[in-house]
């Protein structure tokens, strides 16, 4: 039984509410409120996969489901007929359950923490794609607040106030939520305008005050809760309310206040949201204290598990024993008869190079001549894609596809459906790309991925490793680029009789000492550094 987290669900609460107004956006758009009630009376799962017409970056959507923040629980008056609820019940009475790595964290984290869990017990798990627990756990073992978060309950209280109509104690309610947003908004401001994460404590030095804008705000959360505790009796949905309340001025205090040694503190300016995060440092212990004593067996699967052919880094990471068992499968497809491993030869500039961007462009062009398109270009970053796209657009005759141009899904249909086109990618395009067969005959890397040290998570490990005597760039930096590398590689061979050219226009693979570890990490393909290699590569299959 597949079971998918409540974002994927109808709330029927939430679509009663709407569905009451018919001054909502979603009655005066181009028939979607049409389809949706026609949906919603027909369904029996209240699940969004059931509406492939609906978009997945539609704004309607977020406010049918119901996040776990502002869910009412038994509270609310359609709980007997909730979707999620029928699927706890049905999911209770599976064998075997099918979810993904959020809903499990979310889950694990729950029970950690003393909470209601969200699945049925169970006694041993498989995880594939078993190479981004850690970034997963790292997730949902932390703790964030955000303005969004914030906003969001001053909003849901508005709206409950105002259907309610409790007379002079909503009105109160109502105040006491517009104060808060307002406390959060500035709150918020106070802190840099800079894009991106920042470690938390760089932040507050350059808020003078901060401790007493913090007290500014918890104060503003305390008494809010404190009259909604007075409100109860008016609606059982102002306990949910309180809560949330109270769960926000926790995780306030937590982040700001109540900071340890085992945890990262970071902060993060997104579009119009400001996040404030702590993330533990490791997530060994996390595991080793709420997963792997509550389990009979676990099993780890992924094509990317090891480096240079040991467990080891995966297996540090996670906190497994050193008594587990292992299995590395040689691959099913012949690499070394049906594969070409491009690098560049002695003299090519290195990535630090100036002279590397336009020499690098220039080998692409020369590439994909030779495999008259049938390619897919992998950039470590957007800036790099972009200034390839501009270059490439000019002096190749084959039909150019850029990610972010078109969703994700469309730009792959074409690309495999248009042999000679050619694919330019970035990040999530590293993995989860299959597309079999001629159309993807060549796969190019512009440099190894090896990630900009600057993300306070980032920072706080390599100072963790190093604080223990390790090297942060051997033990951490390297393996973490082996197996990010190691994705992108695995978009060549889809299937036992494709064949193809893998370039990779980076000399530190055979220039540095631990280009090594990289190669002893890939596929056994014949490597060349002759273009002509890769000319007589393709003339073969005419």
């Amino acid at each position: 039984m597949c079971v998918k987290g409540r974002q994927n669900y109808l709330c029927l609460y939430r679509w009663q509410q709407m569905a009451a107004d018919p001054q909502m956006a979603m009655f005066q758009d181009d028939g979607q409120g049409a389809l949706l009630a026609d949906w919603v009376g027909r369904t029996e799962t209240g699940d969004r996969a059931e509406l492939p017409w609906l978009a997945d970056d539609s704004p309607l959507w977020p406010q049918l489901s119901c996040p776990t923040h502002q869910c009412l629980g038994t509270y609310c008056p359609q709980a007997q007929e909730c979707f999620v609820n029928q699927l706890r019940k049905k999911a209770a009475r599976a064998r075997l359950l099918i979810v993904n790595h959020h809903l499990f964290f979310s889950d694990l984290a729950l029970r950690r923490f003393g909470h209601a869990e969200v699945l049925p017990r169970y006694e041993s798990v498989i995880f594939d794609e078993a190479h981004h627990l850690e970034g997963v756990a790292t997730q949902y073992f932390g703790a964030s607040v955000s303005r969004y978060q914030i906003l969001d309950l001053a909003q849901d209280i508005e709206k409950a106030a105002g259907q309610h109509r409790a007379g002079k104690p909503a009105i109160k309610t109502l105040q006491l939520a517009r104060v808060l947003a307002d406390e959060a908004e500035r709150f918020f401001a106070l802190f840099p305008r800079e894009r991106g994460r920042l470690p938390l404590a760089n932040c507050l030095d350059q808020i003078s005050d901060w401790s007493g804008e913090l007290y500014g705000l918890l104060d503003r959360f305390a008494g809010l809760a404190d009259h909604l505790d007075t409100m109860t009796t008016s609606g059982e949905v102002w306990d949910g309310m309180r809560h949330r309340c109270l769960e926000l001025a926790a995780g306030c205090r937590r982040i700001m206040q109540e900071r340890d040694a085992a945890h990262v503190y970071w902060a993060e300016r997104r579009e119009k949201n400001f996040v404030l995060a702590a993330s533990p440092v490791a997530v060994a212990g996390d595991l080793q204290a709420a997963l792997y004593p509550a389990v009979r067996g676990i099993v780890f699967t992924s094509a990317t598990l090891t480096t240079a052919g040991t467990f080891s880094y995966f297996a540090e990471r996670l906190g497994l024993p050193p008594a587990t068992d292992t299995l590395a499968l040689a691959t099913p497809f012949d690499y070394a008869g049906r594969t070409l491993l491009y690098v560049p030869p002695p003299g090519f500039p290195a990535p630090q190079a100036p002279a590397f961007g336009p020499a690098a462009r220039q080998l692409m062009q020369d590439i994909i001549l030779l495999s008259r398109g049938r390619a897919l270009l992998l950039f470590t970053s957007i800036v790099a894609m972009r200034a390839a796209r501009d270059f490439l657009a000019d002096c190749l005759p084959f039909p150019l596809l850029v990610q972010g141009e078109a969703p994700r899904q469309a730009l792959l249909d074409v690309f495999q459906q248009d042999t000679h086109s050619v694919l330019l990618a970035v990040a999530s395009f590293w993995e989860g790309v299959d597309v079999p067969g001629e159309a993807l005959s060549c796969v190019i890397i512009d440099k190894l991925p090896f990630e900009v040290p600057s993300d306070p998570v980032m920072m706080a490990r390599m100072d963790a490793i190093r604080d223990q005597g390790g090297n942060p760039f051997f033990d951490f930096q390297v393996p973490r680029a082996i197996l990010t590398l190691r994705q992108g590689v695995g978009r060549l061979m889809r299937k036992a009789s494709d064949r193809g050219v893998l370039a990779i226009l980076d000399v530190r693979l055979t220039s540095k000492g631990y280009g090594r570890l990289f190669l002893e990490s890939l596929p056994p393909s014949p490597i060349t550094r002759d273009l002509a290699a890769i000319a007589t590569f393709f003339a073969e299959e005419d």
